[in-house]
Order: C-alpha cells, then sequence, then structure tokens
C-alpha cells in the first residue's frame, strides 16, 4: 500500500475522487488536496482531503477498515496541512465517528445531532479563549480603575427583560451579579439598525461584547466592518467591540458531503455555530445573555433566531428598527448603493459609515469600467487593447490594490476642515508604491487614483458637513444640483493645492502640442472641478441610467471621447490622431442614437457593438488607448453614484 496525491482540481483525478466518495456513500467537497492509499493493484482504498486547515472527505472501504490506514491516512493529512503553515487541524465528522477521531488525538469543539466539529494540533480553540479572559479581565481593571473600588464590592445593575424586547416597556431594576452580554453581527455595513441594536442590548446588561463577523464573503471586508462598528458605538462606555471567532460556523464554511440529507445542512451549521458559543466564546467572556435582533423578511436567519432559543438559556430580541415602515437592514443600504441613492443611504447609516460606502462606490465605479466591454484600445474581458504589458487580471488585482487607500482618503476627507495637499499627497504615494508592487512595476491606475482620490476626499468632506448640520443644509440646497455644486467646489479647493506636475503624460503631452493648442492635462481638469464632467458628462449619464439603458458606459464612454483633450492619446500618438479619436467617437454615439423602433434599436445596438469591436482591432493596431477617457468614465459613474 502506498499514498498517492491527487488534483482535486484536475478533470480526470476528480472524477476518480468522486467515485471513490460515492461507492462510500460521501460526496465531493471542495479541497485543494487530496491523499489516496491504494492497494497492490493501484485500486483506492481510503483516502482524505484538505481545504486550508480543515480535513474532508476522509473515507476507508469496508473489506480495510480496522488495519489502521485511517491513522496513516490521517497522520499524513496533519503533516501536510502542518507543511502548509496550519499549527492547528480541524474536520467535521459524522457524530459516529467522534470516538475514532478521539484515538487520533482530536478533540471535541462543537456537536449536533447531525455532525462534530473537531480539532487537534498546537493552539487553536484554547488560544482564542484565552484572548477572550484577557479582553474580559481589562475591561473589569478599566472599570475598577474608573471607578475606585474593588471587584468583590461591585454591584451591579440588572435590567430583567423578557425575551422579545419591547424598548418602550419600563423594565424593573435589580440588583445581582455581574451581567455581561454578547451581540454578534455582520454588520455588511453598520447600520442605524445595528446601532439601535446594541443600544437597547447596552442598557440591559454591566458589559456588553459586540462580535463582528470575521468571515470574509461580504461586499465590505471585515476589517472595514469591525472599524464601522467601533467609530459607530464609541459613545456607549460599557460597550466592547472584539475580533469575531475564526470558528465562526456558516453555509460557506460547513461541509455537507457526509450528511445524507442536504436538507439538514442549515440547521446543522447553526446548532454547531450556538454549540461553540455556548461552550466556548460565552464562558471566556463570562457572558451570560444573547442579544439579537427580530428578523421579519430573511428565513434562515430567524431560524437561527429560532434555534438560539433553543439552544442558549437567556436570548433576548430587540424588534428591528424602522424607517418608513421598513426595518432598517444592511441589504436595503447595497440596494441603495447599487442605485446610487445617497439621500436614503444618509437615513440608514450613522455618519461614521459613510467614508467607507464612499471608499466602496469608488472602487465600484473602476470596476464598472474594467468591466465595460468591448472598449476601444482598453483593457476589458475580451483583450488588453493596446496595452502588452496589462490584462484584465492585472487591472483587476490593482483595483482590489487601491480599495484599501479609498478608504484612507474617504476618512482623512471626513473631517470638520479640509485635509492638507499634504496628507492627501502622504496616501497618494503610499496607494501608488503598492499598486505598482502589486502590478510588477506597472502603471495601471495613476491617473484613475488621483482623480477619484481627489473625488473621494471631497465626497467625504461634503457628508461630513451635511452630518454636521443637514436638517439646514438640506434645507439650503436644491436636491442634487445643488450638492453637486458644492462638490464641484470642494474638488477645485482641494486641487489648487497641488503644484504643477512634471513628468506625467498630461505634461509631456503638453510639450508636445508646442503652445498651438490648449491641452489639459489632469491637474488642470481637477483645478477647473471638471467642468465638461459636471456640465455634459454626468447629466448624459443620469438620463442613460433613467432610461435603463443596458449600454450607458459605452455610451457614456463615447460621450467622453467626443470632447476630452486626451493625453494618454497624445502621448502616444500625436495631436492629429487625438482629433481623429474624437471625431470617430461622435459618429459612432450618434449612430448610436439614430434608432426610433424597438426592432431598428436592436439591430442598431447590435450594429454599433460590431463597430466599437472593430474600433478596438484598429485602435490596438495603431496603439491607441483613450485611458483618459476611462479614468474620466470611472469618475462620472463614481459621482452619479453620490449626487442626491
Amino acid at each position: 500500500m502506498e499514498i498517492q496525491t491527487l488534483n482535486p482540481t484536475t478533470p480526470r483525478q476528480r472524477q476518480r475522487i468522486e467515485a471513490f466518495l460515492k461507492r462510500n456513500g460521501l460526496r465531493f467537497d471542495d479541497m485543494h488536496y487530496y491523499a489516496a492509499i491504494t492497494d497492490d493493484d493501484g485500486e483506492m482504498i481510503a483516502g482524505g482531503g484538505l481545504k486550508d486547515n480543515v480535513i474532508k472527505c476522509v473515507a476507508v472501504d469496508d473489506a480495510h477498515k480496522g488495519e489502521a490506514i485511517a491513522n496513516t491516512l490521517i497522520s499524513h493529512l496533519i503533516a501536510h496541512a502542518n507543511e502548509e503553515g496550519h499549527s492547528n487541524v480541524m474536520l467535521f465528522t459524522k457524530p459516529k465517528n467522534r470516538q475514532l477521531f478521539e484515538s487520533l488525538s482530536f478533540r471535541l469543539l462543537a456537536e449536533a445531532p447531525e455532525a462534530v466539529l473537531m480539532e487537534t494540533g498546537i493552539g487553536g480553540i484554547n488560544n482564542m479563549v484565552e484572548q477572550l479572559k484577557k479582553i474580559k479581565e481589562e475591561g473589569e481593571v478599566c472599570k475598577e480603575n474608573n471607578q475606585g473600588c474593588k471587584k468583590e464590592e461591585k454591584t451591579n445593575l440588572n435590567i430583567t427583560t423578557p425575551q422579545h424586547l419591547n424598548p418602550s416597556t419600563p423594565q424593573p431594576l435589580t440588583t445581582t451579579t455581574p451581567l455581561r452580554g454578547v451581540v454578534v453581527m455582520n454588520c455588511n455595513p453598520f447600520t442605524l439598525g445595528h446601532r439601535y441594536l446594541i443600544e437597547q442590548a447596552a442598557k440591559q446588561v454591566e458589559r456588553l461584547f459586540v462580535m463582528v463577523v470575521r468571515e470574509d464573503c461580504s461586499l465590505f471586508a471585515y476589517a472595514e466592518r469591525k472599524a464601522m462598528v467601533e467609530q459607530g458605538v464609541t459613545h456607549l462606555e460599557n460597550v466592547t467591540v472584539i475580533d469575531g471567532s475564526e470558528y465562526a460556523i456558516s453555509q460557506a464554511t460547513f461541509p455537507t458531503y457526509f450528511l445524507k440529507r442536504l436538507d439538514d445542512a442549515a440547521d446543522t451549521q447553526m446548532l454547531l455555530d450556538l454549540d461553540l458559543f455556548r461552550r466556548h466564546i460565552a464562558p471566556a467572556l463570562g457572558a451570560t445573555v444573547r442579544f439579537v435582533g427580530t428578523e421579519p423578511t430573511d428565513r434562515l436567519t430567524r431560524r437561527y433566531n429560532q434555534l438560539m432559543h433553543e439552544v442558549l438559556a437567556d436570548v433576548r430580541e430587540t424588534v428591528r428598527l424602522e424607517k418608513d415602515g421598513n426595518a432598517v437592514s444592511a441589504s436595503r443600504v447595497r440596494k441603495a448603493m447599487e442605485q446610487g441613492d445617497m439621500s436614503t443611504i444618509r437615513q440608514l447609516v450613522p455618519p461614521t459609515t459613510l467614508p467607507y460606502i464612499i471608499a466602496h462606490l469608488a472602487t465600484q465605479a473602476l470596476q464598472a469600467e474594467l468591466d465595460t466591454t468591448p472598449k476601444p484600445g482598453l483593457v476589458d474581458k475580451d483583450n488588453n487593447g493596446a496595452h502588452r504589458d496589462m490584462d484584465y487580471a492585472l487591472m483587476q488585482r490593482s483595483i482590489d490594490t487601491l480599495h484599501p487607500y479609498f478608504v484612507k482618503l474617504a476618512l482623512l476627507g471626513c473631517a470638520d476642515a479640509l485635509p492638507t495637499h499634504t496628507s492627501i499627497r502622504d496616501i497618494g504615494i503610499e496607494a501608488e508604491k503598492a499598486m505598482l508592487s502589486a502590478t510588477n512595476g506597472v502603471n495601471t491606475h495613476k491617473g484613475a487614483l488621483f482623480s477619484m482620490g481627489l473625488a473621494v476626499v471631497a465626497a467625504a468632506h461634503e457628508e461630513r458637513k451635511i452630518a454636521a448640520n443637514e436638517e439646514q443644509i438640506l434645507k439650503e440646497r436644491n436636491g442634487g444640483e445643488d450638492v453637486l455644486v458644492s462638490l464641484q467646489t470642494t474638488i477645485k479647493a482641494l486641487a489648487a493645492s497641488f503644484p504643477d506636475t512634471n513628468g506625467t503624460h498630461g505634461s509631456k503631452a503638453k510639450l508636445l502640442s508646442k503652445g498651438t493648442t490648449a491641452i489639459k492635462g489632469a491637474l488642470d481638469n481637477a483645478r477647473e472641478g471638471y467642468e465638461m464632467l459636471f456640465a455634459e458628462w454626468l447629466p448624459f449619464y443620469i438620463e442613460r441610467r433613467k432610461e435603463r439603458d443596458a449600454h450607458t458606459l459605452h455610451k457614456t464612454l463615447l460621450r467622453i471621447m467626443c470632447d476630452i483633450d486626451d493625453t494618454n492619446v497624445i502621448y502616444r500618438t500625436d495631436l492629429a490622431t487625438a482629433e481623429e479619436v474624437k471625431q470617430e467617437a461622435r459618429a459612432l454615439l450618434d449612430n448610436f442614437s439614430k434608432a426610433h423602433t424597438a426592432e431598428d434599436k436592436e439591430k442598431r445596438i447590435a450594429t454599433e457593438l460590431l463597430a466599437l469591436k472593430d474600433m478596438d482591432k484598429r485602435y490596438t493596431a495603431r496603439n491607441i488607448s483613450p485611458g483618459g477617457a476611462a479614468d474620466m468614465l470611472s469618475l462620472t459613474i463614481f459621482i452619479g453614484s453620490i449626487q442626491t
């Protein structure tokens, strides 16, 4: 017998794994590594896989059970996980296998009727428990120092509350032992509804711990979500925001390959998650109360709340905060982000969340430009355009790298006074270095970083002004139009502090023009507050969106190309070519708009998309890349998303 390594991502080897698992009553699950034990004839008699530090899909043929094969297999998988840098290894399995894995040094973490979670190795759950105990003890010491009393002499106010809390009903106060509670929330993003739940829970306990779900499968990354919560609860002295559990079990992390019925998966993962909380997290924090908000719409969350009442001793539900007859929820905020409805977003989130939303809208705008396909001479989903050193994956990596710096810029702009040129420049330099590192020195988004960075700072600053005196400002402003005027003024003020540039495509294009024409670079356009964008391109884009035009971004790009002195085109070719690009874009845009009937329109669009593809081929061959227009398309999309 020998151990063979199989690659689950290779079709033929995956088929071999699937056949073996099916023979043993299991289904295939997501894995990056699989080890198979074969007999002298090369037949697989045992196997097991890994996904990061989780062992999966372990099976031994009935004819070979009891031959210590499982021990050999599991030892091999643990050793391989250790080699990959995982000091502790986990597995989900059937309850009947618990004793087998305990004999192989695994310890129980949580159990449910259909599954158990086990772990082996150094650290693991014990490290997390010790960290939580330390947080609890630090909070107690801090409280003692503030109050000047000894721990054993403390008395605490406990609000005795029924499980379904009505916040408007006065609750009796009783003196009892210290009462601590926990709220676990995702906050994607942090809303006024989340803050309301925390505020109501904080009234009922001496110390409230808010645990943010660590798993990163949300629009907002874990670090952002935790930061939003921390900044949103600074007014609550008895609230401590703590790291999310690395052991949180969800639909994304819980494997289902060994369950007889997939219908059991949701309840099983919820029960394991609650058992982990009951066994490890709550005792480490000294917490006896779990707080949740009522769930009127989501079936799975409502089921989770129901199971929570069955498993935990003290669960208290708070009726969710409503706005305009609907629960304030993160999903409503995300929908408003998609629709560019900033006025609705302001009503659903605290001001501290807005910089993170602004940064995400900026990143989404860059993504929307990249995804627009086809584009003439530019990188898109189909090809690299006129860029031999760039492709879609590289551009995507660049956008992902820049996102945290848009967050930094938004937080910088969210202040009473405009930030200095130096502070903006320093973040910009840091972002550019990170971008070049991620792209191996290729300048993918330098121009977009400048224009979008300024707009992000300006937008965050405008939101700060509104938050400081919302009623008066919104009264003075006449809807979205005045919002845009104020934003444009702020962009001008920020750009005015930047000195003239040397060495950029814009500055080189000016030299190429030899003074024969008034070429404007990126800084010139910013100092003028992007006059063409606000006066022409943005209204054009918004009108296409209102019409639900499927080709809004193609048409807006062409509209921008009609007007812009694209220094990227001039730098790569010459002034005559840049003028030719303008004329061709205008002709193509006009053709896009000539249809009069629905049938006509469909034919026209198909024809013009083919024309765009033809333009792309020709521009690629001639080294023409309207990168300046692409940057302005991103900026137009962004400002369109924050205009109201």
